[in-house]
């Protein structure tokens, strides 16, 4: 009975993670962490156990169970993000559409066990990166149904992963090897004007894949105190067949007469992380600072769309009292879309592309992010974590010269899409709840 009823929950809890609806994450793509006692504390866990729920941050930290723990909860994120087109060449003011994915439940489940006093097992899955705008229903002023400005555009990136980490610790040194299995889906669609003065819908529909690739960790206890450890996250390739290429495709043919073309491929690679960090426990306080590099530029697809490395600087603090516990911390990491220049003749049709695409359709804008958490114990075995994050807003404004065509003229093909810039407007909030079970 025992073994059916946890092969259910199981199913469910998978099936709630693949079809869970769009999220939107803050360093690029990726969550700023996964579990809430680490977004509690900025994101902070490359050097701090958080149990059960360390394993992506850093697999080697489950060590810091006492015999098994189980945890499960989920996000509920509320990004708001409004894009501005326009066209000053010809007189035509910035208008703003606001896309409407902007709630979303995020869950996550963990468990980590002790085999001896050497050795640790664990397992879990977790929603960890995504991003995505909802312009289906937004209208234009003059033009109607997209087909100059939002192109009622709607993209959809969701990952997945599951892993199962292996942990050996010896006196104050801890390490780890976890695979991992990544599901992703992807989706874009929008309208292309046509030669005729209609609308195309352009879209291939959902595509899905699975990758595959690992975490490695290490940490080392000082025993007073202090700990220092470092994780690598291999590269994790997805291949989504011609979704990218279908999407690209009327850009390119455009793009192909000045012999440009901005990227078609069929792969969308997940990027490989380096990170170090330290933590320090003195009494009922404990700090915690995190440094790591997520290198979008070396990603294929993400690279070619001009995203930038990211370096990612997460603290924290913790006070701890009796069966309670309080957390604040702060991350930053810059934009991994930056503005590419469009003044060179040879670029400027495609990076025109690449800042229309980046912006409207993946807006990794969000920067600064403020987080408070806390724990309370109802038992020595049962306890409720929570975290708020906040990210507040972000501007960015690209040039997209060679859409910008004339939008009065009754030829169609000479009316380009009658936008010459774009902006957008990015900001995020979220709350974070997790029940962890100790036996």
């Amino acid at each position: 009975m025992k073994k059916n009823t946890f092969a259910k929950l199981g199913t469910g809890i998978a099936l709630s993670l693949v079809t869970s609806t769009l999220l939107h994450a803050t360093n690029g793509d990726h969550l700023i962490s996964v579990g809430a006692k680490a977004r509690g504390m900025g994101g902070v866990g490359i050097a701090l156990s958080h149990g059960a729920e360390s394993t992506l941050n850093n697999p080697a930290l489950i060590t810091g169970i006492e015999n098994t723990e189980i945890s499960f909860g989920g996000t509920i994120f509320m990004p708001t993000i409004e894009t501005k087109i326009g066209n000053s060449m010809y007189g035509a003011p910035q208008t703003g559409y606001t896309s409407d994915a902007d709630m979303n439940m995020i869950p996550e489940v963990s468990l980590a066990h002790k085999l001896t006093d050497n050795w640790y097992i664990g397992v879990g899955m977790w929603g960890t990166a995504g991003m995505g705008t909802d312009y289906s229903d937004a209208t234009n002023t003059p033009f109607t149904n997209g087909q100059y400005g939002n192109f009622n555009m709607v993209t959809n990136l969701q990952l997945m992963q599951f892993a199962v980490p292996i942990a050996y610790k010896m006196d104050g040194f801890s390490f780890a090897v976890s695979p991992i299995m990544q599901y992703g889906n992807l989706d874009i669609n929008y309208k292309m004007p046509n030669s005729s003065g209609g609308l195309d819908t352009i879209g291939e529909g959902l595509a899905q894949d699975f990758g595959f690739g690992y975490n490695i960790g290490a940490s080392y206890d000082f025993s007073n105190g202090l700990i220092i450890a470092a994780v690598y996250k291999s590269a994790i390739e997805m291949n989504y067949g011609s979704q990218l290429k279908t999407a690209a495709a009327p850009f390119n043919q455009m793009l192909a007469a000045f012999g440009q073309s901005i990227y078609d491929g069929e792969i969308l690679e997940q990027p490989a992380e380096i990170g170090v960090g330290f933590a320090y426990s003195m009494g009922q306080h404990t700090f915690g600072f995190d440094y790591k590099k997520i290198q979008w530029s070396d990603a294929q697809g993400y690279g070619d769309f001009g995203w930038e490395d990211q370096d990612v600087y997460a603290i924290g603090y913790q006070f701890t009292q009796d069966n309670w516990a309080l957390r604040c911390g702060y991350n930053h990491a810059s934009s991994a879309v930056a503005e590419l220049g469009t003044s060179n003749m040879m670029t400027m049709g495609a990076n025109s592309a690449n800042n229309f695409f980046n912006l409207l359709g993946f807006p990794a804008t969000a920067e600064d992010h403020y987080t408070i958490g806390g724990t309370y114990a109802f038992s020595e075995q049962f306890s409720l974590d929570l975290a708020y994050v906040y990210s507040p807003n972000t501007t960015e404004s690209y040039a997209t010269p060679a859409f910008a065509g004339n939008p009065m003229a009754e030829n169609p093909m000479e009316r380009g899409f009658g936008i010459d810039s774009i902006t957008t407007d990015h900001k995020e909030s979220s709350f974070s709840f997790q029940l962890t079970y100790n036996f």
